[in-house]
Formats: C-alpha cells, structure tokens, sequence
C-alpha cells in the first residue's frame, strides 16, 4: 500500500530542508498535503529534471489514482485495533472526501434535507457511510460511519443510513465496486418517475463512463429486497435508475461514482430537451460497438458486446418504458385499476403513441 502524507509531514520535510519532489508519485496525500504540494509544484528541484532526446522536461505525468486498497485478510480484529483504524490518517482522509462528494450533489441540487448516502469500501468486511438524517451538504469527518457488509455499525457516533444495505447490495455482488453514490438529482429522477431508461447511440460520453443504464423496480428504499434487485443489476450496469426513487452509481472509488451521477443527470437533461425540439437522431451501431470497446480499455465493465449482436446494440424503440414489474396501484374501491401483476395494455399503447408522436 502506499505510504500517505499529510500536511504535518510534509512541513517537516520542509522544515529538515528535504526535497519535496523526492515523495513518490504513487504516494497518497490528504488534501492538506496536496494543498502544500501545489504550492511548491513551482519550484522543483534540479534533481526533477528529465531530458527527453532534445526536448527538457520537468515532470512525467501520471494519472492520479484514488481508488482505496486495503490487504486482504487484514481487516481489524479487536476493539483496539478497530478504534486506531478508524481513527487513522488514511481513513480521516476518506472521510474528508466523502464529506466533500456530499457538499457537491448538495451544490449541484441533487439532494434535498437529509436525501443521499455515500459509501467507500475499505476492506473485507468494512465499509465507510454517511450517517442518516443529516444534509450531505454540511458533514464533517467525525460524522462518517463504519459497517460491515451485512449493515451491523461497528464504529461512528451517529447512526449509519438505513439505505447503505443497497449499497452493501452492490459491494457484494461487484468486487470493482468500491464507492456507492445515492441521490435524487431531477432529471434522472424523472425519468425513474416515469419508468423510462433513455435511448442509446445518442452522446458518446455516456456510452464510455456509463455504459448502459440500468433499470430496477421498485423497493422499498433500505429493504432487502431493494438491495438484492439492485445488487443483481450492479453486475452489468454502475448507474441505476431507482422506479420512483431515485439513482445509484458505482465506482472504483467516490469521485469515480459521483462523476458517473454527474453522467446520468447531464444524460437525461439532454435526452429531456432533445424531445422537445425534434427527437433524438441516432448514430450508428458500428460506432457505439467502438465506443464500447475504448470502455472495456478503460477497465469498465460492459455485458453489451457479449450478449447483444452488433443490429441490436442501438434500441430499436429508442426509449425503454418499463412497465412490469409495478407497485400494485391504489384502487380506493373501484374496479377501475388493473390487479397487482396485470398489464393495463390501454395505458402501454398510451405511452407508446405519446413517445411514437414525439420523435415524430
């Protein structure tokens, strides 16, 4: 694992008169110590200096990489050693992440009182959450919980989030997924509302970090049975749409999902604004089949490829109106709703004349 600075180190590093270009690249830093970096980034030493063939140069560039790794079989086994892991630097740093994922689907309006739950895995049988009843727009660090994979809270003051089982759901069912980002941002929601996926073959951006976006029915939120369907879904799709509820995105770590929610609303607003100026204008499936190959070269996962042939990739009925299964439907003493479990076949053909006279 590599070794984490944090702003204290680092200003004794200073203070000894060391280098700072001698840290390594891999090395993680809070984001004090990242803070302490920059400032210095302007200084480099003359050891940093690289020639290239003619041309100098001062750095090598390196993607960063903040995907959480933990030693399997290593998680903490006593309170003791539970306690000084939770408190540890490397964990107060998730924490200061997730606390600042949360002011961001808060800023960007994707959650409202105390909606949304984030959760970042940091071992076997370990998992970082948000605490229930709280505004993701206004944690601290000391706020975050710790669970384990079957939801028990093992540290943390405040109480964990009755939703993180959904979360867990996911973890279970996708070894890759390391961070679970909820919210309810408008258009996604929307969409879930309506029971609607949007179409394929349209902007590629979404096609390569998203993928295809998944559909679950709808749960209770925090039920096990939420968290099973969801957790199955998990296996081929890292943004969920929730019926009636909302969305959920997976990645190898919390900016990773959070990006990928960013995606899906973006996605739905454009699919949303696009129907009302003339319907969505596809391109073809020989270049999403390219689009989809650059994701699995990225290492994200993506089942279209494998089941699918290259004609079916782009839906032929570009919307996916999701229609069975549905929560039963209130029949205040009328015969007038169809039963739990039937098809209102009058409200389908509905739908499909109102999306057919749209992109009309």
């Amino acid at each position: 694992m590599s070794k984490l600075y944090t702003a204290k180190d680092l200003e004794k590093m200073i203070e000894q008169g060391q280098c700072l270009s001698t840290i390594p690249e891999n090395a993680k830093l809070t984001p004090m110590a990242r803070d302490i970096m920059r400032k210095h980034r302007g200084k480099p030493a003359a050891p940093s200096l690289v020639v290239s063939g003619d041309k100098p140069k001062i750095h090598t560039p390196v993607l960063p990489d903040a995907e959480y790794n933990w030693k399997p079989g290593g998680d903490p086994q006593t309170a003791a050693e539970l306690e000084k892991f939770f408190y540890s630097p490397e964990i107060h740093a998730l924490k200061e992440r997730i606390c600042h994922i949360g002011k961001r689907i808060w800023s960007k309006g994707y959650v409202d009182g105390n909606g949304g739950n984030i959760t970042v895995r940091v071992g076997d049988n370990l998992v970082l959450c948000t605490p229930t009843l709280i505004s993701k727009g206004f944690m601290t660090p000391d706020d975050i919980c710790m669970v384990d994979l079957d939801g028990n809270q093992v540290a943390g003051t405040r109480p964990r989030t009755s939703e993180v089982n959904t979360h867990l759901g996911i973890m279970k069912n996708e070894p890759k997924a390391k961070s679970c980002v909820h919210a309810h941002p408008v258009y996604a929601t929307a969409f879930a509302v309506a029971g609607v996926t949007p179409p394929s073959c349209l902007i590629p951006e979404p096609e390569v970090f998203l993928g295809e976006i998944g559909f679950a029915s709808y749960q209770t939120p925090g039920t096990p049975e939420n968290a099973k369907e969801v957790g199955q879904l998990a296996k081929k799709h890292q943004s969920i749409l929730m019926q009636n509820h909302g969305v959920i995105c997976w990645g190898k770590d919390v900016e990773d999902a959070y990006w990928k929610m960013e995606n899906t609303d973006a996605f739905c607003h454009t699919v949303t604004v696009t129907t009302q100026i003339g319907g969505p204008k596809q391109y073809g499936p020989d270049k999403l089949k390219e689009l989809i190959l650059l994701r699995k070269k990225l290492g994200m996962p993506d089942h279209r490829l494998d089941e699918l042939k290259e004609c079916e990739l782009c839906d032929a009925g570009d919307y996916t109106v999701h229609t069975q299964p549905q929560p039963a439907a209130c029949s205040c003493g009328t015969n007038s709703a169809p039963a739990a479990g039937d098809v209102d076949e009058a409200l389908v053909q509905k739908i499909t004349d109102m999306i057919m006279e749209k992109l009309a």
